[in-house]
């Protein structure tokens, strides 16, 4: 898997310039026609983690990789990506249109956290199949944004984060409530935490890497909860104990290095913490009746 682009390697690789505003504290914000890059770097787009997020309006047929699933877009589709997960998309066709901004999560730090909302979080749905009806919608708040950052309007950075915002809350409104809002109890506190310790080791870049906590009693020690009692919480708050997450989580990521990756199975097993890969592909082929060289054959050259 390729290594995290750096916001820095994105304007040097993709732009051949770099803005002057990167290293300050009010974080970084810039907007693009998704026209202008798709002819020159469309075989360019590597599968990797980015440490910026991005907002992309992609119209036209394409296939994206998200994680460990793949998601055709026929027509158009707006994607929400974050720093924690992987990705990358291919241009199905030549004609291509649509807009995308990114944003370092700094430039939301006085304004709430960014990561917070659920189309950013791990494990929740990045990719937003787009009708006809809500595509104009869409594209007016781009256009808007592009307006705005070419102004000299001094508080014209304030306005593009309520329409990033505008961005966010529109596709939050195509998500079920239940899927959207949860009690602010201490359960789902402390699933929180543990959520965002998990997710904190993935994904797997290197085949040096390993993960550091495996086992439910390693995140308990870690939050300084007893394990029963971060097992009650992720049962209430998920449904599932803690041991069902983890493996489920574990699993995406063997999948995702399955088919991003040309590393022996013995090197994918131990960056999941697994002491032997026998005991790798029993535990792949119990969560997806398939063994992991099996997986890889099957995937599409």
């Amino acid at each position: 898997m390729n290594r995290t682009e750096t916001i820095e390697d994105f304007y040097k690789l993709k732009l051949n310039w770099m803005p002057q505003n990167l290293g300050k504290e009010m974080g970084h914000f810039n907007v693009f026609r998704l026209e202008d890059f798709v002819t020159k770097y469309a075989n360019c787009i590597p599968y990797s983690r980015k440490d910026f997020f991005k907002i992309s309006l992609i119209i036209g047929k394409n296939k994206a990789h998200y994680a460990d699933k793949t998601i055709d877009i026929d027509k158009q589709a707006l994607i929400f990506s974050n720093p924690q997960i992987p990705y990358n998309w291919e241009y199905l066709q030549e004609e291509q249109a649509g807009y995308f901004c990114i944003f370092t999560e700094a430039f939301f730090n006085q304004f709430g956290n960014i990561k917070e909302y659920p189309v950013f979080k791990p494990g929740g749905n990045p990719v937003f199949l787009i009708n006809d009806e809500d595509l104009e919608p869409i594209k007016t708040i781009y256009l808007k944004i592009i307006k705005e950052i070419e102004s000299d309007y001094t508080y014209k950075y304030d306005a593009i984060r309520a329409s990033v915002l505008e961005l966010i809350h529109l596709a939050q409104r195509m998500q079920p409530a239940t899927i959207l809002y949860n009690n602010q109890n201490a359960a789902t506190r402390i699933s929180s935490v543990f959520m965002e310790l998990l997710e904190r080791q993935f994904p797997i870049e290197s085949p040096f890497q390993q993960m550091k906590f495996r086992s439910p009693n390693d995140f308990a020690d870690q939050l300084a909860v007893h394990v029963n009692h971060l097992n009650r919480a992720l049962k209430e708050i998920t449904g599932k104990t803690t041991s069902q997450v983890i493996a489920e989580r574990v699993a995406q990521e063997a999948k995702a290095l399955l088919k991003h990756t040309d590393w022996h199975i013995t090197e994918i097993s131990a960056c999941l913490g697994f002491e032997e890969s026998p005991h790798f592909i029993n535990f792949f082929k119990k969560h997806t009746e398939v063994t992991p060289k099996t997986f890889r054959q099957n995937q599409p050259v």
